[in-house]
């Protein structure tokens, strides 16, 4: 029988990837979300969820929940005996979270500390976490490797991924059965080869790629691009860009590696290049055939230079490395965006 993995934020954008590799590794998600990022669909189960029913032709277990909910989350750990949990569910935008700082503690912090009680009472001790870089804050050195210093995060969305770090490793260090991988990101980016599942900001994307997609497909008039002054290639930012789907199948490794009673283990799910903000312009105005227009802006508050990743670990100890290049990162995101020009809401597109 397949082992149940409860898949929190499962309807966002990494979630529903992560749902589409863990039904082929074998795995049966039982996903939660509240809506918060994820679009609404047939029957009031994310449109992305409905999607992936579809692509893999299966049935997937949806609960609309919201994990502050402690009653919700204990009888839904009652019906069910979970494997192992991989927790997305969170508020995500570094701007909004410096506008409204005590909305993300409150959210992430009390979210996360009630997924955790629940699964300690229900003697569920396998965890993976959906970490990021930005725990990292300013980069004091490069590629970024995992015993780079942590901690020094520029904003209160960064913080709140540091802290659940510490609470993890604390709650692991008490308590000697459980296991938890923590996975920091670096910028995902792409979309499922079929077109079907992507990214879909809600409102303005925060993020570069979702941007300069919406202006390639006429969404968006015009790409802003914050700052060309930093001491990189071309004087705008570098990041670390990784295929979402890479960073799915990441997180099956994670799951295979809590099999081996490991504790606590932290490792980064990057491709170990970085690219600059007009290269990563030039790379989608190819891959989609448009020209995508920006101008420069002054640059944001709390954004660093370069930032990219020192992989090897996670090949060594997860056995899993990023396999697809940029080219085929901008292709896929160009497919989804082209494909559902207005995202999920206009869920007609799907081929029935």
């Amino acid at each position: 029988m397949a082992e149940k993995v409860l898949v929190t934020g499962g309807g966002g954008y990494i979630g529903s990837h992560c749902v589409v590799e863990l039904i082929e590794a074998g795995y049966q998600p039982i996903v939660v979300d509240n809506f918060s990022n994820a679009v609404r669909g047939e029957g009031n189960v994310p449109e992305s969820i409905r999607r992936i029913e579809k692509l893999l032709k299966t049935s997937i277990e949806f609960h609309e929940l919201d994990l502050l909910d402690r009653p919700g989350l204990e009888k839904l750990f009652k019906k069910h005996s979970f494997s192992a949990v991989i927790h997305f569910a969170g508020l995500k935008a570094v701007g909004e979270s410096v506008e409204k700082p005590l909305l993300y503690y409150k959210v992430n912090l009390t979210a996360f500390m009630n997924l955790l009680e629940v699964m300690q009472a229900h003697r569920v001790r396998n965890l993976v976490f959906s970490s990021s870089a930005t725990v990292y804050g300013d980069p004091q050195r490069l590629p970024i490797d995992e015993q780079h210093p942590v901690g020094g995060c520029t904003n209160p969305y960064g913080k709140t991924k540091y802290f659940i770090e510490e609470m993890v490793k604390d709650h692991c260090k008490a308590e000697k059965d459980w296991n938890a991988v923590l996975l920091r990101y670096f910028n995902p980016i792409g979309a499922h080869c079929s077109g079907q599942i992507g990214e879909d900001p809600q409102g303005i994307p925060n993020n570069l790629l979702p941007y300069v997609a919406q202006v390639a497909v006429g969404r968006r008039e015009c790409l802003s691009v914050y700052g060309n002054d930093y001491d990189t290639i071309d004087g705008t930012g570098v990041r670390d860009y990784i295929h979402v789907v890479d960073l799915a199948k990441g997180h099956i490794a994670a799951l295979k590696k809590l099999k081996e009673d490991c504790g606590c283990k932290v490792y980064n799910l990057g491709t170990g290049k970085g690219y600059s903000v007009l290269e990563m312009v030039k790379a989608m105005e190819k891959a989609s055939g448009k020209e995508i227009p920006y101008k420069i802006a002054p640059r944001r508050g709390g954004d660093v230079a370069s930032c990219y990743a020192d992989p090897r670990l996670a090949e060594k100890e997860l056995g899993w490395k990023a396999q697809f290049d940029l080219e085929r990162m901008c292709e896929d995101l160009w497919r989804w965006q082209s494909m559902n020009p207005t995202g999920f809401s206009n869920a007609s597109s799907f081929a029935q």
